[in-house]
């Protein structure tokens, strides 16, 4: 696909997507939900990860170790895919293309297409739920929580979560297939 097509075609999903793009995000004109979606975000930038993994191994022992190094590991990749997706398509934020959607939060970079937070909140939570099924009742809610908050803060479109779920889960499996 050449750049003009492909600059076409981002723009008419961006415009079909505008309506729940300017729902969701009207959620954030309420101070109390706009917080909680700040703070979930914030979280989701990578320190309950990194807490997670630093804490598992503490908590569990040596069992933990491994699952935990290929989680890291997974990550990592995660992060150089959805650089490569972001320089690929440079999808602009909706909050960027349409004037309606405010923003709620800092964007840690331009581009939103994938999701990279939920790319990785699924991906750990996909993994760190199949070694620890315990781990479930706060971890599940906290992804579906993280991938809410990109298009509440007007960060991403929904398609954005979801290819970025999708990888995550893709991603996830990979994980599981190592540990």
């Amino acid at each position: 696909m050449k750049a003009g097509s492909l600059n076409g075609w981002v723009a008419r999903v961006d415009a079909a997507e505008y309506g729940v793009c300017r729902t969701l995000n009207s959620c954030a004109t309420h101070a109390p939900v706009r917080r909680l979606f700040q703070a979930v975000s914030r979280l989701g930038d990578g320190v309950l990860w990194y807490a997670l993994l630093a804490t598992l191994p503490l908590v569990a022992g040596r069992s933990a170790v491994r699952p935990c190094l290929v989680m890291a590991l997974v990550g990592l990749l995660g992060v150089g895919i959805y650089k490569l997706l972001k320089r690929t398509f440079v999808r602009e934020r909706p909050f960027i293309t349409h004037d309606a959607i405010e923003l709620g939060a800092a964007p840690l970079d331009r581009y939103s297409f994938p999701s990279g937070h939920t790319l990785h909140a699924v991906a750990f939570t996909w993994q760190a739920t199949a070694h620890f099924p315990a781990l479930a009742w706060v971890l599940v809610p906290f992804t579906v929580l993280v991938s809410a908050s990109r298009v509440v803060l007007g960060l991403h479109y929904p398609s954005d979560v979801l290819v970025g779920a999708t990888i995550g889960g893709l991603l996830a499996e990979l994980g599981l297939a190592l540990s």
